[in-house]
């Protein structure tokens, strides 16, 4: 017998909060934005433009899926500038094929999450994974883009940094971010941009699929954003990155190779301005913000959908064969680039706001 779950978790934030609705193929996605501060003028333009990088169809080495995803504000926005109020905002759902999910009504695809939300809620919305679709992120890039215009001098790049065996070599110092959205990989490296297009593209033949990493940097943020004891900046910044779909890894700074250092290797020695000498800190120390550079990297799994014959389960446990059906991405990081930057501009604008209700400064 199941026991009755209503679904929680749909809201981030404290001071400036999104919670999201909808699912992959419902009449439409939205949110709610709370705690925007009054008077933003918003830059609805740089909003869909925001929209645009993350969705479906946007080039052949993506899902074909065909949305505009285009944002319609519902409330708290007057002539172009925020209330104050709660700014509510839907995307509709236009081409979605439900009937490319009718094999798996019954069967649970691998490494999704059909099984644990059906042993979890006693029932699941097979059409596209409904509410664990990636496409739920829809939401939050709008609440992001929303965010970025409150942190106003705050810059945030994402970029992929891997697909496959394919790396960036180059430190971020020495890439120019403006080339980022020059191919469709989001890599600002040509030369290795094209390398893991070509990979991409040989994966998708394979009927396979790929992961990667994408890095973010994070310049001009002010010292002392954060908490420094259970809301330390990197806490949060973890937790937001590792709510996005695929994602099975974060560090940030020095990361996992940090560990392998000794101490005179890895301490950030001060400059008479408080900057240090090196930021292997990343941006962050104690759990606050130090005004160096914020840089991290997100650990992106292969698309768990492939189009190859996989055994799996039915709700008998009877072991089935399952191919991949409908229209994926054979590597999701390209997508992903633009996630990862809301979710980052949605822990700063939090803790901007918080800083503001005690510091004057800011």
């Amino acid at each position: 017998m199941f026991k009755t779950h209503t679904m929680a978790g749909n809201s981030y934030g404290t001071l400036f909060k999104i919670t999201t609705f909808g699912e992959s193929h419902g009449e439409a996605l939205g949110g709610i934005i709370d705690g925007c501060p009054p008077g933003i003028k918003l830059d609805l333009e740089a909003i869909q433009n925001e929209m645009s990088r993350r969705k479906p169809g946007q080039s052949s080495i993506v899902s074909q899926r065909k949305e505009s995803d285009e944002v319609k504000f519902l409330s708290g926005v007057f002539e172009g500038k925020t209330t104050g109020t709660p700014i509510g905002f839907t995307i509709p759902n236009s081409n979605s094929k439900s009937e490319d999910y009718s094999h798996i009504k019954d069967s649970y695809r691998p490494s999704h999450a059909d099984y644990v939300y059906e042993k979890k809620y006693g029932l699941r919305d097979y059409r596209g994974g409904g509410r664990s679709s990636a496409r739920e992120t829809a939401s939050r890039v709008v609440a992001g883009a929303v965010a970025k215009q409150v942190l106003k001098d705050i810059r945030i790049n994402a970029f992929v940094s891997s697909v496959g065996p394919v790396f960036l070599e180059k430190p971020y110092q020495e890439l120019d971010f403006t080339k980022t959205e020059s191919n469709p990989v989001r890599c600002p490296d040509q030369a290795t941009a094209t390398k893991m297009e070509e990979y991409i593209r040989g994966i998708r033949k394979q009927g396979d699929t790929t992961g990667g990493t994408v890095t973010c940097v994070i310049q001009h943020v002010p010292v002392g954003l954060g908490e420094p004891v259970f809301d330390k900046l990197h806490a949060e910044l973890g937790k937001a990155m590792l709510s996005i779909n695929a994602v099975h890894g974060f560090e940030y700074g020095s990361g996992f190779c940090g560990a392998q250092m000794k101490g005179s290797e890895h301490n950030d020695l001060y400059l008479s301005d408080g900057t240090t000498k090196t930021n292997l800190s990343g941006g962050i120390q104690g759990g606050i913000s130090n005004g160096m550079d914020i840089y991290f990297r997100v650990a992106f799994k292969p698309v768990a959908t492939i189009m190859q014959t996989q055994e799996t389960i039915d709700r008998d446990g009877n072991i089935v064969a399952m191919e991949g059906k409908g229209r994926h991405d054979p590597c999701v990081v390209p997508r992903a680039v633009p996630i990862v930057e809301a979710m980052a501009a949605l822990v700063l604008a939090d803790f901007y706001l918080i800083n503001k209700t005690y510091n004057t400064n800011f």
